[in-house]
């Protein structure tokens, strides 16, 4: 397990990101005198040499659609490999372990993989099959790993470099991305999250002089701009500050973004200004809905006020609000969905928001806990193990149609890369045409194409 190659770390996707998930493992294996190979299938292809060569294949699957490349490429590794051990590790592994199980996955590890991916490695080597902390199997049930880990600087050597990745879209031009995480988990129980499931409330920081050093060497290699990649970088505020403040200090060009809760732009208001001078471009925010039926329902711990005056805070600390929505749940009315597009238009953010996010179905993944939702269970369908997902149906059928329509929208609009004021235009008028509503005046025309846009990356999808 010692020669370099017999280990095998695959990235399926990780929002057009140098994936972490895999950086991050890699040097917990390096520091122990492992010499673990890397494949991003995201953005290079599928190296059956690299497939063929290893013991241990480990897939990370952060997030759903890693986890449907994932699937894709363990299957391409049994067809050349079938004697290796295939383990998916990540968050959407712990959600769909029974499933990873039976159709081919040796191992599924969650939480804090990185010390029971160690611990698997080492039983192997030995050839000792008894059952690893952390490590589920088919034989051995366990637990997400949720114990603070001792983090090393995470290796990037050997992934492809920055510039294949997402870029920071501002004044007409494009900078490379880094991408780091400041602490890991989420201390809140939004039920449609695939993190309580798995983290339980909990949430762990990793510590400041670790995130800076992998931050320096990702300006090294080219990065003017780093995302923060946390599911909520003011859980811990103190040490989200602290981060910022020591970046400014010591590389005072470079500049930053990060996603934070509703709730906590409010909360913490008072930190915005700071983080702004600090470099702070723009924050993403996950609104979800305008409705507060919808948002009680989800357990969002924000009201559509609470919305509003986080945008006006965050515009008066110079800092771009990029809301995420969660455009159609079983609750979600066809007047709900015109009014956040309205919404939209009236503050100013038809460039903030991206186009996909018009047309985003709440996922119900094994195990979230919207399916315990008395709520939600007269929506609910099957499982579908293959989708990774809960189906369910929306009382409205309306709604089920105008969301296949949205999708096919956007979809068709991404691929021309068209204006997204253009494709907001599209929606509006659908959403209004299924609702027996006159026309609305279009925003394409007003904004007008040579118009500023906010900074954003140029990454849209958001799951």
């Amino acid at each position: 397990m010692r020669l370099p190659g017999e280990i095998l770390l695959v990235a399926g996707y990780e929002l057009g990101h140098q994936p972490l998930a895999v950086a991050w493992p890699a040097a917990f294996l390096e520091r122990l005198g492992y010499h673990p190979a890397v494949m991003d299938v995201s953005v290079e292809p599928f190296d059956a040499m690299r497939a063929t060569r290893a013991k241990l294949v480990a897939i990370s699957v952060p997030m759903h659609t890693a986890l449907r490349v994932g699937v894709v490429a363990a299957a391409r590794v049994r067809a050349v490999n079938p004697n290796a051990h295939l383990c998916f590790y990540g968050l959407y592994a712990s959600l769909n372990a029974e499933y990873l199980l039976g159709h081919g996955a040796d191992s599924v590890i969650g939480g804090e993989t990185e010390a029971p991916l160690v611990d698997l490695v080492r039983a192997i080597e030995i050839g000792d099959h008894g059952a690893v902390a952390g490590v589920r199997t088919r034989e051995h049930l366990a637990s997400p790993h949720l114990r603070r880990l001792e983090f090393p600087v995470p290796s990037r050597a050997q992934l492809p470099p920055l510039s294949t990745y997402v870029r920071l879209e501002r004044d007409g031009h494009r900078d490379i991305v880094g991408y780091v995480e400041a602490s890991r988990g989420c201390r809140h129980l939004c039920r449609h999250c695939p993190i309580p499931p798995v983290y339980g409330g909990r949430f762990f920081a990793v510590p400041r002089d670790v995130v800076l050093a992998d931050i320096r060497q990702q300006v090294a290699a080219g990065a003017t701009h780093i995302t923060f990649g946390d599911p909520d970088f003011l859980n811990g505020p103190t040490h989200a500050v602290r981060i910022a403040r020591e970046l400014h200090a010591q590389m005072p060009a470079v500049t930053f973004d990060f996603t934070a809760k509703i709730e906590h732009l409010n909360a913490h208001r008072e930190h915005l200004p700071e983080l702004a001078s600090c470099g702070c471009l723009f924050i993403v925010s996950a609104a979800e809905s305008l409705s507060d039926v919808v948002l009680d329902h989800l357990d969002k711990g924000h009201t559509r006020a609470d919305i509003v005056a986080a945008l006006h805070a965050t515009r008066e600390a110079g800092i771009a609000l990029r809301p995420t929505w969660v455009a159609f749940t079983p609750w979600t009315t066809l007047g709900d969905y015109r009014e956040m597009l309205d919404f939209i238009e009236t503050e100013d953010l038809v460039d903030h928001v991206e186009p996909v996010q018009y047309s985003l179905r709440l996922l119900v993944p094994p195990g979230s806990l919207l399916a315990a939702s008395p709520a939600m269970r007269p929506h609910l369908g099957p499982l579908e193990q293959a989708a990774f997902s809960q189906t369910w149906t929306h009382p409205d059928s309306r709604m089920d149609h105008l969301q296949d329509a949205v999708t096919t929208i956007v979809t068709r609009a991404s691929e021309r890369r068209d204006d997204p004021a253009a494709t907001f235009d599209q929606v509006r008028a659908l959403a209004n045409e299924v609702a027996g509503a006159p026309a609305s005046a279009g925003v394409s025309a007003r904004l007008g194409p040579d118009r500023r846009r906010p900074p954003r990356l140029t990454e849209p999808w958001f799951c």
